[in-house]
């Protein structure tokens, strides 16, 4: 549930932002022309995105590029309450405050990611204090300001020690990537998404992403998953010493019972009863 919501506007888009949410909430965000910046306060989330999860803890930060994204806010102590703040990276915005030219430090790029986290440093901590400031005195904000806390921000992240990481997920502001369905679910064969979630990181419709799998792997999305999960599980069970439990649920399955029927059915042996005959 969203408790509050505070946002400071340039040129009519929404630009920095502090978000008060209670867990446990779904904060879901398409990114098709921008990429973001995101610092969490508190508590533990995932990020879902096309290339795969991320957890995130509290006073972590990470930048997300252009595409549909997901985070899993999970209860945490006794308020569960999240702040989180926002910081937009519009590529025309971006090149406006450059003065109408791409920055010097952007190249071309190739990446497959779609996000990064944020080396925790003490300039970005400086910064984070800094946007909280002026969320309490909003009257001192102006376009002037906003541009030069933008450029701060690109300045503090080519200057971590992720740099090299960074620059190339800015680089891929000016040379966006197509989602590629096999990547987004051999990226989340094992994370226990919905058919539903699949489909949003994919930038479909559930019944155009069903379309769509079945002309790329010529079968339903449910047979594929299903299979690859249980291969997985049966791998493990030889050679881990994770009880069935834990298998079932690294693998994406989140009912045990319903793991344990589902691999009897695949290899006509329980999960318990395939490792014992390993060891005859």
């Amino acid at each position: 549930m969203v408790i509050s919501h505070e946002k400071f506007d340039y040129r009519n888009k929404c630009l920095i932002e502090k978000v008060v949410i209670k867990a446990p909430f779904r904060f879901a965000v398409d990114f098709h022309e921008e990429a973001c910046f995101i610092h969490f306060s508190a508590g533990e989330a995932r990020i879902n995105s096309p290339s795969g999860q991320l957890p995130v803890g509290p006073e972590d930060s990470v930048l997300l590029k252009c595409g549909s994204h997901f985070a899993d806010l999970i209860k945490h102590g006794a308020s569960n309450t999240y702040e989180i703040l926002v910081v937009h990276l519009y590529p025309d915005i971006l090149r406006s405050v450059y003065k109408h030219e791409i920055p010097s430090f952007v190249k071309a790029s190739e990446s497959n990611s779609f996000f990064r986290k944020v080396t925790p440093d003490q300039l970005i901590g400086k910064f984070i204090e800094n946007l909280y400031f002026y969320f309490d005195n909003p009257s001192l904000v102006s376009d002037e300001l906003l541009e030069l806390k933008v450029k701060e921000l690109v300045l503090l992240l080519v200057q971590t020690k992720n740099a090299d990481s960074m620059l190339q997920l800015f680089s891929d502001l000016f040379t966006p990537r197509q989602v590629n369905i096999r990547d987004v679910v051999n990226n989340h064969l094992f994370s226990g998404l919905s058919l539903e979630d699949l489909a949003r990181l994919s930038n479909m419709s559930v019944s155009t992403f069903q379309r769509s799998f079945q002309a790329s792997f010529h079968q339903s999305p449910a047979n594929y998953i299903r299979t690859k999960r249980l291969e997985r599980a049966k791998e493990l069970l030889g050679v881990s010493t994770l009880n069935v439990s834990e298998i079932a649920f690294q693998t994406g399955f989140n009912d045990v019972a319903h793991f344990s029927r589902a691999f009897k059915a695949a290899f006509q042996l329980s999960p318990s009863d395939y490792r014992s005959s390993l060891k005859a």
